[in-house]
């Protein structure tokens, strides 16, 4: 069981929470798919690590839904990459996902003190 510690703590993301946080990064500016999970991993002190197979399919979709437009540059390790960037839509899904999040977070609270109190 020693090669399962690493996971002992892993934070497995409620549905949809990926594309609030990806959408988030974002705001911040343009980022290549590797730069956007380097940043959720610091932002979150190392507790959020997106792996490939998740992000990629993640960016593709929110690129579909036209919230993500990308464009390839080259990287900072002077490499192409594709870049994606916020749009308007996007600006306005990620205000939608912050609000139901809340909601979420306050429903989750109201249990967890509800069960305290029992």
């Amino acid at each position: 069981m020693a090669g399962h510690e690493p996971y002992r703590d892993r934070i497995e993301l409620l549905q949809g929470t990926l594309d609030m946080l990806i959408l988030r990064t974002l705001q911040w500016g343009p980022r290549h798919g590797h730069g956007i999970g380097q940043m959720l991993r610091a932002r979150s002190q190392d507790a959020l690590q997106i792996e490939h197979g998740s992000l990629y399919p993640a960016l593709h979709r929110l690129e579909r839904e036209g919230w993500l437009a990308s464009e390839w540059k080259k990287s900072e390790a002077n490499r192409r990459a594709k870049f994606y960037r916020l749009t308007a839509a996007g600006r306005r899904q990620l205000s939608r996902e912050q609000s139901r999040w809340r909601r979420v977070v306050r429903a989750i609270a109201q249990v967890m003190r509800s069960a305290e109190e029992a």
